[in-house]
């Protein structure tokens, strides 16, 4: 289910993907001790960001991508019982690609 929300401007919309509940060694990790992930799917983004001659830059990133952002990045919101972060595109550290 896609939330109600479109970000505003240079603004992205992202769920955090679920972190591994087993380490390498096989120990399963409980929650209460886990770190929250870093890399996240992006959900919606703004139309771009406003430049000083006032044109709008489109984002690189689209709905759908696999992103890297920082540990205090962005601000956690919650939408329909869900968990959100909504990042500026600056705030975002690159795009995940899977080969």
């Amino acid at each position: 289910m896609t939330p109600a929300i479109r970000p505003l401007y240079d603004r992205v919309l992202v769920k955090r993907l679920e972190s591994e509940q087993m380490s390498a060694g096989g120990i399963i990790i409980p929650d209460t001790a886990q770190e929250k992930t870093l890399i996240g799917a992006v959900i919606a983004t703004g139309e771009g960001k406003v430049m000083t001659d006032g044109t709008i830059r489109p984002l690189k990133v689209k709905s759908g991508d696999q992103i890297l952002f920082g540990k205090f990045s962005g601000t956690e919101i919650k939408l329909g019982g869900q968990e959100y972060l909504m990042l500026r595109e600056e705030e975002l550290l690159g795009i995940v690609e899977n080969k």
